[in-house]
């Protein structure tokens, strides 16, 4: 028998970026908000001990318990779906501030194309360019209309970089392919280390145009619009997988978090695993949720005016589908919407370089310290003689080598013995790679649903992936990929080493990138869509769903600025509902 809480204005599911962000939003406006975080708390103070390669790097302490849950996953629909039951392609994070405290802090917008991606990629090429089985769509809003939000984010997170295009103008550093902003970054860019200098001058040379990335490591010591206290970036190597001690990457335990703190408003439960939203199709709206606390595994139901679905994006697409909102995407048909459009990150194009008589301090870095090119992302480049669309972001990154995990060693050298610890030492601080890091769009038969035959420690079906590479990806890879060995030729490595082809099927064993995003897309249409521009459910007006789930395809970048932008938008639509109950976008 559950037991029933007093009722709140507002119920997050989740305590990282998204939760962090709509919490903090309501709680400042007076409303009184609960977070509901499955994993432990966690602190700026957990990590001033030692950097502990082995226990967070390859033991996952800041991830997911996948004896408790995992996922399942198969290529395609004729092969049977298996558990997940160790860490490979992707880490989804748990405990207070999510996968946003074990990140790099890499933080782009996406591009003004990326928004309008099917009606653009029409107007310049025709239809015939979409294959039949690709599902772009438009997401309901624009670049324009998402630019405060995104501005919002990165005052409030203090993001490192240069602006490209400020208010139209192209600048003389910065991304000159980047949307206009209203104004620049609130700190300036990170160094730019002999390496990645090595990289500009290449790619310079080459007539491309790169420039410094920008980084969620701050430059310099910080106060955001809320009074939180920032520190600056000290260059040590451990950011992803790691917290940072120093407070100097933002996350959401050091911005977001104390300030809903800071107002009174704001409550935070830890190990309350959600089962279940309480849903109430007639009244198309969300009653609350029931929790189990994991340490006591009492079972709660919390009432509330309204409820953000703010877990990471597997977790937001099960939680939908297990509370039977919204019609489940069907393969077959490509009808139904929650699983719909599920997108992976194409790392598949890169370029080692090795370099005989040069010697860099490569154990020092940043998470996101780095430089790029966005020649070859999106709609900048002319895709009339390709066949795929869009492209990815190229980048260099100084992220700090740790002593465990990294040992480069040129091709054909043995995985082990004296040749290979030879080869290691001698390459450790002379190797540099370059990547791309491509876009993935969405297709028919790769989704997410329920698995039939598998459950977690609940008895609750798991979540199951089906996906694949398709001909877009491959064909994006064998472009990209040859531009990548020549900027490191460029560079002057004595081998290369590139990746210019996208062979077999996806594998989920090694290590690639936590950037899964669809699920629960947004976009004008109830029919083609989950939640509208506001992540506000069709289903359940007073659901708002925020996250990478909403992505109707996958960018050449990393995720979290835009999860930020969109965050700050859901949360200004909660403030919205809250005040005059009502579907915020009127359907199409």
């Amino acid at each position: 028998m559950a037991q029933e809480l007093e009722p709140v204005d507002l119920v997050t599911v989740g305590a990282g970026w998204t939760g962090g962000i709509v919490a903090k939003e309501l709680a400042q406006e007076g409303y009184d908000v609960v977070s509901l975080e499955r994993g432990g708390e966690v602190s700026t103070e957990d990590f001033l001990t030692v950097h502990d390669e082995l226990g967070y790097a390859l033991r996952y302490k800041l991830m997911q318990d996948l004896s408790k849950e995992t996922i399942t996953f198969r290529n395609n629909l004729d092969q049977p779906a298996l558990p997940m039951r160790r860490y490979g392609a992707f880490l989804p994070g748990t405990g207070t501030g999510g996968a946003g405290v074990h990140w790099n802090g890499v933080t782009w917008r996406f591009l003004p194309y990326d928004f309008q991606i099917r009606s653009r990629t029409i107007e310049r090429y025709g239809e015939d360019k979409i294959p039949e089985d690709m599902q772009i769509q438009d997401w309901g809003i624009s670049y324009e209309e998402l630019e405060p939000y995104y501005d919002q984010f990165e005052y409030t997170a203090g993001i490192s970089g240069t602006g490209g295009n400020i208010e139209g103008e192209v600048q003389d550093a910065g991304n000159p392919y980047e949307g206009p902003r209203s104004r620049d970054y609130p700190l300036p860019p990170m160094q730019t280390t002999p390496p990645l200098r090595r990289f500009m001058n290449a790619a310079d040379e080459l007539g491309y145009e790169p420039f410094m990335q920008p980084s969620a490591n701050l430059t310099e010591s910080y106060t955001n619009p809320d009074g939180v206290q920032m520190g600056r970036c000290e260059y040590c190597g451990y950011c992803e997988r790691f917290g940072c001690e120093w407070g100097a990457k933002s996350s959401p335990i050091v911005t977001v978090l104390p300030a809903a703190r800071e107002t009174g408003n704001f409550e935070l439960r830890n190990h309350a695993q959600v089962v279940e939203l309480l849903y109430n199709p007639e009244r198309r709206r969300v009653q609350g949720v029931r929790y189990v606390d994991r340490q006591t595994d009492e079972v709660y139901v919390q009432p509330a005016e309204t409820v953000a679905l703010t877990a990471y994006v597997l977790n937001n697409v099960r939680l939908l589908l297990l509370s039977d909102i919204g019609e489940p995407y069907d393969p077959e048909t490509g009808e139904g919407v929650v699983g719909k459009n599920y997108c992976y990150q194409n790392f598949g194009a890169s370029a080692t370089g090795f370099f005989d008589d040069e010697q860099w301090n490569l154990y020092m870095g940043a998470g996101a310290l780095g430089a790029s090119l966005d020649d070859f992302n999106g709609d900048n480049f002319d895709h009339s003689d390709l066949d795929f669309i869009h492209g990815g972001n190229v980048s260099i990154s100084q992220t700090g080598q740790r002593p465990i995990a990294n040992n480069p060693t040129p091709p054909d050298t043995p995985d082990w013995g004296s040749e290979f610890k030879a080869e290691s030492l001698d390459n450790y601080h002379s190797t540099l790679s370059i990547s791309a890091q491509g876009s993935v769009m969405p297709f028919q038969r790769n989704y997410l649903d329920l698995d039939p035959t598998y459950t977690d420690q609940y008895g609750q079906p798991l979540l199951r992936m089906t996906f694949d590479w398709r001909e877009q990806d491959r064909n994006l890879v064998e472009h990209i990929g040859p531009q990548l060995e020549e900027i490191m030729e460029e560079m002057g490595a004595d081998q290369v080493s590139a990746n210019t082809s996208l062979e077999g099927s996806f594998d989920i064993t090694p290590y690639q990138s936590t950037h899964n995003t669809g699920g629960a897309i947004m976009g004008s249409d109830p029919d083609e869509s989950v939640v509208n521009s506001y992540l506000q459910a069709w289903d359940a007006h007073n659901l708002f769903v925020p996250g990478a789930s909403a992505f109707p395809h996958n960018s050449g970048y990393n995720p979290t600025g835009t999860v930020g932008a969109l965050a700050f938008r859901a949360a200004e639509g909660l403030l919205e509902y809250l005040d005059d109950p009502r579907l915020l976008d009127d359907p199409a």
